[in-house]
């Protein structure tokens, strides 16, 4: 049992950390640097021309990782494939914006619809073929489960593309999404373990591929994930849920994807009706940082809150 999170975990993580100066240096070298928007908070500007798209990265680690263990475990693959499919549409829209220097990137058109057709395909599976059926289970209440019936594809879709893109909010500070999201594959760890759910490989290759690329994430960060990297782990926390019939618990247990891109719907909400504003800047990371937290602990205390979090979500089990 132990074989199926340790060596994913570690082949993962010596991939990621064997490859990464060389990424890194293969960046530069295209300089594909990350634009800093002006709106954005001053200090920010000096980490224009950081090499994104560094999700690449992990993502291979991720796959070495857990791919050898698809034949035990055939219950990774859909899992694996729905955070590569997230991770393309990421790397599309990362492309577009540094390579063929369009600011914004994809349309909110284009990757809507690219995050539907994932979704959608995945939705398919889960009626289809995991036999895992439309019931999921109910916070605190002791295994005890709802039966969705007609509303579940539906919920699949608001879910996974509601956690995907509240993982790309997240990533805003070095280090953020990749610490908090550690957080939330530990918990997916141990659930698959104690529900016998089988995901646990490429859940701890999620965990060693994050680890090796926090040695060039955090704080001063060499590289950023970019797009690439968000959406792939925000589709991979998503997934994962349904999986483990979980999806009830991702606002425990994601607290910070959701309160990222709840603080960016308040913020925008009440401007449009009272030209103020709630926050000093949306997503709120950022509003704590105009408070005068340091970067560094802002990412240490949202890192704490997913791990208290991620522990009152085992309880909940």
């Amino acid at each position: 049992m132990f074989y199926s999170i340790a060596i994913p975990a570690l082949i993962a993580f010596l991939v990621t950390l064997a490859f990464g100066p060389a990424m890194i240096n293969f960046l530069h070298k295209l300089k594909f640097g990350q634009f800093i928007r002006e709106e954005g908070p001053e200090s920010h500007q000096k980490k224009s021309g950081t090499p994104t798209m560094g999700g690449i990265l992990f993502l291979v680690g991720i796959v070495l990782g857990s791919v050898f263990y698809v034949k035990s475990f055939p219950q990774i693959l859909p899992i694996l494939l729905v955070t590569l499919g997230f991770g393309v549409i990421g790397f599309l829209d990362d492309y577009i914006k540094v390579v063929m220097k369009r600011n914004l990137g994809l349309t909110e058109i284009q990757k809507l619809a690219g995050q539907l057709v994932v979704s959608v395909l995945f939705a398919f599976y889960l009626v289809k073929y995991s036999g895992l059926g439309t019931d999921i289970l109910i916070p605190f209440l002791s295994g005890k489960s709802i039966d969705l019936g007609i509303l579940y594809i539906p919920v699949v879709l608001f879910v996974v593309i509601g956690t995907a893109n509240g993982a790309n909010f997240t990533d805003g500070l070095d280090g953020l999404a990749s610490s908090v999201t550690t957080v939330i594959a530990v918990f997916i760890t141990v659930a698959s373990m104690g529900m016998k759910a089988g995901i646990q490989p490429i859940a701890a290759a999620v965990i060693g591929a994050l680890l090796g690329f926090l040695c060039f994430n955090t704080h001063p960060a060499k590289v950023f994930m970019g797009d690439t990297g968000s959406l792939a782990l925000g589709g991979f926390v998503a997934a994962s849920a349904f999986m483990l019939k979980m999806p009830l618990f991702l606002p425990i247990i994601a607290f910070i994807y959701f309160g990222e891109v709840l603080s960016v719907i308040i913020q925008v909400s009440y401007y449009k009706r009272t030209k103020k504003r709630v926050f000093k800047m949306a997503p709120i990371h950022h509003h704590f940082e105009l408070c005068g937290w340091p970067e560094t602990k802002v990412v240490s205390i949202f890192t704490v809150v997913s791990a208290v979090l991620c522990l009152i979500g085992m309880l909940a089990m």
